[in-house]
């Protein structure tokens, strides 16, 4: 070969390796915003993962079928990944934020098939274009796979490390649309000699990077206004975290936090509760050492602070962007009275699960105050093998209060985590408070001793804003529609599974329970 051949086939097998890079973050790009739009990261990962795949094997078996000029059909298939891909993300939030609902999940699959025949195209071209420049064949499908598999391992680490928590998932889709287009251009400029209408195909790629960097450039603004139509009140923070999407708006008075889409509280009644998911267990156990599982926002350690006896709480929060947020923000601060710069507040960030199976200290009382179980990794937390590590971490008296979704909208629910905490040998007395911001809601107090509810109360000492020792009764009581009696379709009494790691049921009923509301 050539000293000109030679860069061309250099530059193809650097080419490979770039546009699997672009082709892997597309890949988890979509599945990333499946998981936030859509819910239930696991099976949009999955769908996305399997979409993609196929439509790689679609591509791979119709690139037999491009004939023509390979270069140019290269180019070309650059400029349609470029310009889909780049604009996929942007075409997604719009589709969800005007309420587009079912189109914009069928946005998505169909998008991600299309991307991934796209890409199936791509190798096969590389490999018969570098063979006819002289490269045996065996030799070229070794080169262009071997950058192609290490371009993969690139592009997932780029998109986790650098993509999604500094551009974010619009921007990051036009970004590497740019990579895409750039790739085209530069093969373009190697192989014009090759090319008809060179000209021509210029211009058509200049005025898909015009695009590509304009949607770059304003991306910022069009995330905001977009986000804004998925929320009823003004957003005045929004971050997209290594772990997840935290969003802030405030009406009035009123501070919601977010956590990808999910309301977690309203500053307007967020006290009702805390202050059941705290006062009742503190209530019957001795207190000095608190351990509280989740709870980044502060929220519940203002109200654990408020016992004068308690010595030391640790708080176990997977993200360190909640807990930043939750000590740095002016209105997260004033809500949680600065909770975590009091000197008897550790905070440790890891998984739950994790730091109770490492660990070994022994605490008086834990308060579980999770996401919901919306996702497998998640529904974890909801297992017999947590629940079992938490009673395992409590002390010979002590107690926990475990937050369960509501009893309301997700009956089954509530009462499978409910029958899954009694199946780990603890004493338990469920436990339910209505919220007005997001409704009904269910907490499940678990002791290592049995315990009556007529021992739960208030001390004097402590002040409250809602519960009083005269409430603490009705909170245990439970209506004909929202009681552990739960009937199936023909009208007979359901038995209750546990919830097990092997054995994830509590995952697909609470899909089931809450896709009306």
């Amino acid at each position: 070969m050539d000293v000109k051949q030679t860069k061309q086939s250099n530059f193809i097998y650097w080419a490979s390796g770039i546009v699997s890079i672009c082709g892997i973050v597309f890949e988890v790009l979509f599945g990333a915003i499946g998981s936030y739009i859509l819910g239930d990261g696991v099976k949009q990962y999955t769908l996305t993962i399997s979409l993609f795949l196929t439509g790689m094997g679609i591509g791979a078996s119709l690139s037999e079928k491009v004939t023509g000029n390979l270069v140019l059909s290269f180019i070309y298939i650059e400029y349609l990944v470029a310009l889909i891909g780049g604009f996929s993300s942007l075409t997604m939030f719009t589709l969800t934020a005007f309420g587009a609902n079912g189109i914009d999940a069928l946005f998505l699959y169909t998008i991600t098939l299309v991307i991934g025949a796209l890409t199936g195209v791509e190798l096969p071209i590389l490999i018969r274009k570098a063979n006819e420049i002289g490269v045996t064949l065996e030799r070229s499908t070794a080169r262009v796979l071997f950058s192609d598999y290490a371009g993969g391992l690139i592009g997932g680490l780029l998109f986790v490390f650098f993509l999604r928590p500094q551009l974010g998932m619009i921007q990051s889709a036009f970004f590497v649309g740019c990579i895409n287009l750039i790739v085209a251009l530069v093969i373009l400029f190697l192989f014009r000699k090759e090319i008809k209408r060179v000209m021509l195909h210029t211009v058509i790629g200049t005025v898909i990077a015009i695009l590509l960097l304009l949607g770059l450039l304003f991306g910022q603004p069009l995330t905001s206004k977009l986000e804004q139509k998925m929320y009823s009140d003004p957003i005045i923070y929004m971050e997209e975290s290594t772990y997840q999407k935290i969003v802030l708006t405030r009406q009035g008075e009123d501070i919601r936090f977010y956590l990808d889409g999910g309301l977690q509280f309203s500053s307007i009644d967020e006290h009702r509760y805390h202050e059941v998911l705290v006062h009742p267990v503190m209530s019957i156990t001795e207190k000095s050492n608190i351990l509280v599982l989740g709870g980044g926002d502060g929220l519940a350690v203002r109200e654990i602070l408020k016992y004068d006896d308690v010595e030391h709480i640790t708080v176990v929060d997977l993200d360190p962007a909640v807990v930043d947020l939750a000590i740095g923000h002016p209105f997260l601060k004033e809500l949680n009275k600065q909770a975590f710069q009091h000197e008897k507040v550790t905070v440790v960030h890891d998984d739950a699960f994790e730091f109770l199976k490492s660990g070994s200290d022994l605490y008086d009382v834990i308060i579980v105050d999770l996401p919901d179980p919306n996702n497998e990794s998640i529904n974890k937390l909801y297992t017999k093998e947590f629940y079992s590590l938490v009673r395992n971490h409590l002390q010979p008296w002590g107690a926990a209060m475990i937050q369960a979704t509501s009893p309301v909208f997700a009956v089954e629910v509530y009462w499978t985590i409910h029958h899954t905490i009694e199946s780990t040998g603890l004493f338990t007395i469920p436990l339910h408070v209505d919220v007005p911001s997001f409704g009904n809601w269910g907490f499940v107090l678990a002791s290592r001793k049995e315990v009556e509810v007529a021992e739960l109360f208030i001390e004097e000492k402590v002040q409250t804003k809602y519960i009083t020792n005269d409430l603490i009764e009705s909170l245990t009581t439970f209506g004909k529609d929202e009681d552990a009696n739960i009937v199936d379709r023909n009208g007979e009494k359901k038995e209750l599974e546990i919830n097990t790691l092997i054995n994830p049921i509590l995952l697909p009923i609470y899909e089931d329970s809450w896709k009306y509301y």
